[in-house]
């Protein structure tokens, strides 16, 4: 493939600022101590030319990367090693429910549109555990119900109204009341929400077990890569790096996170901080069912266990992306997580053997941005704002397969850009 010069156009500022930099996590993550398959990546040494560039090797770029790699040249970069950036502080809580309530988001987005959310987010869910599950992927992928917990955004009447509206459109839901709760999970709510078959599952090992297949479709993979320009023509991209080689594309696809692009509009969304720790095993104190729990507050608690026995819980959100400021809060946020644990959950030990913090993307609607640039075309961008990061990138990878497919998927308008 040639790209022509003609209606050559910068996407980025100066070299390196082709996307806003920044120190995505602190702290020891629970994922780092544990063993991860090898994903091999080549350095970068001569020009090249690809049909799809992506940018960022996480799990937004893996989910991608498998997708479009069995019918399209693919080349991924990342200017860290691959599943380095924000992927490690993951919770990885897969849950379909979106942060928005149902209710609220109907009142934000209209009822057709927050329905079709809501359902959307459902069967992402179900086709990643199919696709994980089909591809072979080892990443401890448990499943498990979710516990939503009455709070101070909706209390027993908004939960079971929110109940009546998941079950309008065919989100099967049971509202347990105070009685109930604490009979079945010994907490003391007033009320709670359980849904099912979301899931648990290791990051790095999903993420590194995507890209792995991809690099058996014959993908490519070059990291620490570093983009810092992008040129458009009529006919592709071209993109320049830090160490000097080339890559001409067709279609350029940034999935970089919380490292946004710089031309990318962001009304709406914003980077806060947040906090996130685990627990020693303790298989013999954990609650009954083992099911995921978060609440209905701002900022909300939420919890998850693992296949050994150990509590990953996170929380305390700060509305700040500042890395400085966000570590030097660390101990303070660690200690008041662990003390609601203990407030939701008095059996617990919920002394942190690992605490960390990371940057996460938040929107006004709970909905991630994913499409094509305005005025650049077969320039996309993936922002999986959101506490749904891993189901807003299984969304994004069935997206966009679709659009270089020359199909358009019935739910692209609800994210675009």
């Amino acid at each position: 493939m040639r790209l022509g010069r003609c209606q050559a156009r910068s996407f980025g500022i100066g070299a390196g600022v082709t996307t806003v930099k920044r120190d995505l996590r602190t702290g020891r993550t629970y994922w780092l101590s544990r063993p991860m398959p090898r994903v091999p990546a080549k350095a970068l040494r001569r020009d090249i030319e690809t049909e799809v560039l992506i940018v960022g090797a996480g799990i937004s770029g893996a989910l991608i990367a498998e997708a479009l790699s069995w019918r399209h040249q693919v080349t991924i970069v990342d200017r860290r090693e691959p599943v380095s950036g924000s992927t490690p502080a993951s919770t990885a809580l897969i849950e379909y429910e979106i942060d928005t309530p149902l209710t609220e988001l109907r009142r934000k987005i209209g009822r057709e549109k927050a329905d079709r959310a809501w359902q959307r987010s459902r069967l992402a869910v179900d086709a990643l555990r199919a696709r994980t599950n089909d591809l072979g992927i080892d990443c401890d992928l448990v499943p498990a119900d979710s516990l939503y917990l009455s709070g101070d955004l909706l209390d027993a009447d908004g939960i079971e109204k929110e109940f009546e509206a998941r079950r309008s459109i065919g989100l099967e839901t049971v509202f347990l009341k105070r009685a109930a709760l604490k009979q079945r999970f010994g907490i003391a709510r007033p009320a709670g929400l359980l849904a099912f078959e979301d899931m648990t599952a290791d990051p790095r090992r999903m993420t590194s077990g995507y890209l792995r297949k991809a690099l058996e479709n014959g993908a490519a993979l070059h990291a620490p890569t570093e983009i810092t320009e992008i040129e458009s023509h009529s006919r592709g991209h071209i993109a320049e790096t830090k160490d000097g080689p080339t890559i001409r594309c067709r279609t350029i696809i940034f999935a970089t996170g919380y490292e946004f692009p710089k031309f990318v509009p962001l009304k709406g969304h914003s980077i806060i901080s947040t906090y996130a720790l685990a627990t020693k095993p303790q298989p013999r104190r954990l609650w009954p069912e083992r099911c995921l729990i978060w609440e209905a507050s701002d900022p909300y608690l939420y919890l998850r266990t693992t296949p050994d026995g150990r509590v990953i819980c996170g929380g305390e959100d700060e509305d700040f992306s500042d890395a400085e400021k966000r570590d030097a809060l660390i101990p303070k946020k660690i200690a008041a997580i662990e003390r609601k644990l203990q407030r939701l959950l008095p059996q617990i030990d919920t002394t942190a053997e690992f605490a960390w913090a990371g940057a996460f993307g938040s929107s006004d609607t709970g909905l991630p941005m994913i499409g094509e640039v305005s005025g650049r075309k077969n320039c996309w961008a993936v922002l999986g704002f959101g506490g749904n990061g891993i189901t807003y990138s299984r969304i994004a990878a069935d997206i966009i397969r679709a659009a270089l497919s020359g199909d358009e998927d019935p739910d692209a308008g609800l994210y675009s850009l």
